[in-house]
């Protein structure tokens, strides 16, 4: 019979277990999806996404997990507990295909493939009434050679799938969202992916299992997004974050009302967060628990509990419980870091 969401849970799988190299030092002590981006980590802003989907309070959300997988159990617990959560250790790091066949037990029926260090502006609630076997999400790049891209024949359908191409004819680059309505065909897949050893670059891409789906009937059609924000390097979780600051996320008008401090919106302030003589934006996010005294800060996040005092920061990530006295210029901070000036 049919699989649909009328009388199937959506599974939703993320893949997170990789080392998240490109963001260290942060990576060094919390998973990449737990730095924060406008108030809150950048998991929280991709389940906000996923609450969209159809029956969201009836999905399973699987994690995928490695390197302190740990701190991503907690927060789920701490922040959302009411979403039925399960949790996979990932022990190599084999690519793409190899972390989503680590939860072959949830693969069946209709399933859900997020990335978790990419933030799209979509809305799943479509995917109650989709008719084709999966959709995946794309964007229009001015350059998809660092990206996978999908090749669309006449009649809208996906007919291939090419990682990192080697010219910019084709810019409809993948975004990290898959849609399936049998898990279980995507499972088969991967397993003749991994049995007949077909990786690119020395891993399991899920673009290759995909084509091997492909080949066989699949029908696939793209999901086009206009919003596609990267969380991978520090550069870019400041450029999230301005994007998250200008679209719905800014409490200027609240923060504003403190005394001893001057607001440029857009920022987000928690309200647990102390400000003393200071000016504060534009583009900045200081976290619960955070202090900034007799300082200037501009499109920064200051990430929980750091303490920031007699600084003029710009352009900067400042990690948990991290201290920044008495420095002037950009820096990448990591967690539990001590940075004096003179």
């Amino acid at each position: 019979m049919e699989q649909t969401l009328a009388n199937a849970n959506l599974k939703i799988i993320i893949p997170m277990a990789g080392f998240g190299t490109r963001l260290r030092p942060h990576t060094w002590s919390k998973p990449k999806p737990l730095v924060s981006a406008a108030g809150k980590a950048v998991l929280g802003h991709v389940l906000d996404i996923l609450a969209t989907a159809p029956d969201a309070d009836k999905a399973e959300l699987v994690f995928i997990v490695g390197y302190l997988g740990d701190q991503v159990e907690r927060y789920m617990q701490e922040n959302y507990a009411h979403i039925t959560a399960h949790y996979l250790v990932q022990d190599e790091m084999r690519g793409q295909s190899h972390a989503i066949a680590v939860a072959r037990e949830f693969l069946h029926g209709p399933t859900l493939v997020a990335f978790v260090d990419t933030i799209v502006d979509t809305d799943l609630a479509f995917l109650a009434d989709e008719n084709a076997d999966a959709v995946i999400w794309v964007k229009e790049v001015e350059d998809p050679r660092r990206f996978g891209v999908v090749d669309v024949n006449g009649e809208g359908w996906v007919q291939g799938l090419i990682e990192k191409p080697d010219d910019i004819s084709n810019n409809l680059a993948i975004v990290g969202y898959y849609y399936f309505k049998r898990g279980e065909d995507l499972l088969a897949a991967i397993d003749d992916q991994i049995n007949n050893d077909i990786r690119t670059k020395g891993e399991y891409f899920l673009a290759d299992a995909m084509d091997l789906m492909l080949k066989q009937g699949l029908k696939m059609r793209p999901e086009n997004v206009d919003i596609w924000l990267d969380a991978g390097l520090p550069e870019t979780v400041l450029e999230t974050n301005r994007y998250l600051l200008e679209n719905g996320r800014d409490n200027s008008a609240t923060a504003a009302e403190r005394a001893g401090i001057s607001v440029v919106p857009p920022v987000f302030i928690h309200p647990e967060a102390q400000i003393e003589n200071s000016t504060i934006g534009p583009h900045v996010s200081i976290s619960a628990g955070c202090r900034v005294e007799n300082s200037q800060i501009a499109n920064c996040v200051l990430e929980a509990d750091a303490h920031v005092s007699g600084a003029q920061l710009q352009g900067s990530l400042v990690g948990v419980r991290a201290h920044v006295h008495n420095v002037a210029g950009t820096l990448n901070v990591g967690d539990d870091t001590l940075v004096r000036g003179v």
